[in-house]
């Protein structure tokens, strides 16, 4: 855990306050910059490391990027061009017919994605559902659960938001075959994927390595929610921190890689918080 903004060295704060108090600063700026400075940040991502877990369908992560989906490893982002149904994408797009490894895909890509600054939420189902252990791999985290435990943390989901779902799963992150358990995992379901569409988030995330409940080879819930809904998916976050401090409600910071032509990111997102929290 760190205090101030990213990247801020103690001379650049000094700098910053040194302007505040001055007045040299436009006062909307001034504002931002107050609260940037009084706020705690809370690292949501895990690290890199050979030998890391991955998805079987990935490269695995090694020192140097690799552009065959090597944007998969890790705490990453899924564009909306990540997957198709029925040859089309998000919005009726037909799924371009020249792709290229040197291109990639040419629509609904990774580098059209703005960094992200948006109200986060975390619903913790392992704290709500079992006790605070992870949960079992067979685990459906239905529309009913969802809202018992928005309903149970007091936080209401709002259009453009990002909700996060703790599994717990992110302890064995270090385990990578038992982070990846043949890449049996809990999740949620269509139905619950259904439940986040309905309420129009910006992206939807998660510990664990796919997101939904799987094995399921079809993917329903990347198809509902990337390709018929519009709604990014996080995988591989670290919610630790958060949920041991009781934080459900946070300002959710981060920003994919411009990777051209990409169909995914690796990212380090992190939550703003007030400093009282």
């Amino acid at each position: 855990m760190a205090h101030g903004p990213p990247n801020c060295t103690a001379s650049t704060l000094i700098t910053i306050r040194s302007a505040i108090k001055r007045g040299v600063m436009s006062s909307s700026l001034t504002d931002l910059l107050r609260l940037a400075t009084g706020a705690k940040i809370v690292d949501l991502s895990q690290p890199w490391f050979v030998g890391m877990p991955h998805h079987p369908s990935h490269p695995p992560f090694l020192f140097s990027l690799l552009k065959k989906h090597g944007d998969f490893v890790g705490t990453h982002i899924d564009a909306l061009c990540h997957f198709s149904c029925a040859g089309a994408l998000f919005g009726g797009e037909p799924v371009p017919v020249e792709q290229s490894y040197s291109n990639g895909v040419g629509k609904l890509t990774i580098d059209t994605v703005a960094p992200i600054v948006r109200r986060g939420i975390l619903l913790d189902i392992a704290g709500f559902a079992n006790g605070n252990l992870p949960l079992a791999p067979d685990f459906e985290i239905t529309p009913d659960l969802l809202d018992r435990a928005a309903t149970g943390e007091g936080v209401g989901i709002q259009p453009g938001d990002v909700v996060l779902l703790r599994t717990g799963w992110a302890r064995f992150f270090e385990d990578a075959p038992r982070f990846i358990s043949e890449v049996h995992g809990p999740g949620p379901a269509v139905s619950g994927a259904r439940w986040l569409s309905s309420r129009k988030i910006f992206a939807a995330g998660s510990d664990t390595v796919a997101f939904e409940r799987v094995p399921d080879p079809s993917m329903p819930v990347h198809v509902h929610l990337l390709v018929e809904s519009g709604i990014h998916i996080i995988e591989c976050l670290n919610l630790e921190s958060l949920a041991e401090q009781g934080i459900w409600e946070f300002l959710f910071v981060a920003s994919p890689l411009r990777i051209l032509g990409g169909t995914g990111s690796p990212m380090r997102p992190f939550a703003l918080v007030p400093s009282g929290m």
